[in-house]
């Protein structure tokens, strides 16, 4: 399994749309459920956690005396925080190689005078089709709640209602997050790759390569046979009705390493059911990409056994699911016959090199 980010990487970037939540550089339910009332849909605080945060502790997997870190991730954090880890940052420069975020790297087939001529295209495959609206195309109930979304987070903007479904769900997503104080991971990766070139050690990218040999026939099958995504956005707005205080408080655990909270706040089911959208419908099988969350599982895990067999330490990056996940790719090196250990499993004189705790007055919880 991957997490949504990467299986909407391809989505991105042939539909020209980013991936939500943005990140900031150096983040199913019944499409007939009962529409929630407006006064259901809870007005949050800022965010509580601000200031310089630790993050979590690493997990630890060894093979011998052959030893990789692994930094969880979670996609959501507090807009206000500064992350700085000295843990982090000691076992980076104590290793041999970097492993990046598993993920997809998009090779087009065509010179950038081709890419200027998709744009018409792709602005066109987003779209619903013969100048229909969400409105004709959502059932009742599950439209009136995402009028009621809608009028919060984009107020008089009508555009929206001519996004397909899976379209309006992201766009939504990013909107509700920024609104509530929220931001994407993005710069985690960022600063694990700029520690690593400072510290001289080697970055091995461990995204898979997809390569689209025709573009314009992608776009187009896109167009024909893309995702749907009415229970993705049927689940988006379960998200942004009633789990916002959830996404909240796993992205304060994170920032003060509370895996015990993290364990125990559930991770919302939309991301699993919009990247089976997406890799589930018909344009992704004509593309032969529908066992893409495999593909980078597997690729991430033969990187993961190259850098243990080569390396007495490295460190790599994942998204926390996968960490927490019982089927998760820890499980997968499990079954290759490494040990893993989390941070709240480890002896004290086997922790990561150097504890990362902030200053008592750098972070603050109101």
């Amino acid at each position: 399994m991957f997490r949504v980010p990467a299986a909407l990487l391809l989505f991105a970037c042939t539909t020209g749309l980013a991936q939500p939540p943005g990140s900031v550089p150096a983040q199913a339910a019944s499409a007939n459920a009962t529409p929630a009332p407006a006064s259901s849909i809870p007005t949050l605080q800022a965010i509580t956690v601000t200031g310089v945060v630790p993050g979590p502790g690493l997990w630890k997997i060894s093979s011998g005396d052959h030893v990789m870190w692994i930094l969880g991730v979670v996609p959501t954090l507090p807009a206000g925080i500064e992350w700085h880890s000295a843990q982090v940052e000691q076992a980076i420069a104590e290793s041999q190689a970097v492993l990046e975020s598993p993920g997809v790297k998009l090779k087009i087939d065509t010179n950038w005078f081709g890419k200027l001529f998709l744009l018409l295209p792709v602005y066109r495959a987003q779209r619903i089709p013969d100048g229909k609206t969400l409105a004709d195309v959502l059932p009742p109930p599950l439209y009136t709640r995402w009028q009621l979304a809608k009028q919060r987070y984009f107020g008089d903007d009508h555009g929206i209602e001519r996004y397909k479904p899976i379209i309006a769900a992201l766009r939504l997503l990013r909107e509700a997050f920024k609104q509530n104080g929220l931001r994407g991971a993005g710069e985690i990766d960022d600063t694990v790759k700029a520690l690593a070139k400072q510290h001289g050690v080697k970055l091995v990218d461990t995204r898979t390569t997809l390569e689209i040999r025709h573009p314009r026939d992608a776009v187009k099958a896109f167009a024909a046979a893309g995702p749907d995504g009415t229970a993705c956005l049927a689940l988006v707005l379960d998200m942004v009705e009633k789990q916002i205080p959830d996404v909240r408080a796993r992205a304060n655990a994170w920032a003060t390493g509370d895996i015990a909270t993290l364990r125990r706040v559930p991770e919302s089911g939309y991301r699993d059911s919009c990247k089976s959208a997406i890799t589930g419908a018909g344009f992704a099988r004509s593309l032969g990409i529908a066992n893409l969350p495999m593909q980078v599982e597997e690729h991430w895990l033969g990187a993961a056994d190259a850098a243990l067999g080569a390396n007495a330490q490295s460190f790599a990056i994942l998204p926390m699911p996968e960490l927490l996940d019982p089927d998760g790719y820890l499980a997968a090196l499990r079954a290759r016959g490494y040990t893993v250990a989390s941070p709240d499993e480890q002896p004290a004189d086997e922790a990561a090199p150097a504890t990362s705790v902030a200053p008592a007055s750098a972070a603050s919880v109101h």
